[in-house]
């Protein structure tokens, strides 16, 4: 009876330190990325030309054509 609870506990599956190593490999990993993508960010200068064209036309809806003024 012994060799027989033996032998079943040893066919069992586990993740262990394989499936930690890879989990923790992916979650440094993302660290990184997402650091890598922060600076990237940052880098980011807005555009101050495109600001002032867009305030100056009027706003365009979906159609392309121009919003009637909604003042009248």
């Amino acid at each position: 009876m012994t060799v027989v609870a033996a032998a079943s506990t040893a066919t069992q599956i586990e993740p262990g330190a394989l499936g930690f190593l890879i989990v923790a490999g992916m979650g440094l990993a993302l660290f990184f990325l997402f650091r890598s993508l922060n600076k990237q960010l940052h880098k980011i200068t807005p555009d101050t030309r495109s600001r002032k064209a867009a305030e100056a036309f009027p706003a365009e809806d979906s159609s392309g054509g121009p919003v009637p003024d909604q003042n009248h």
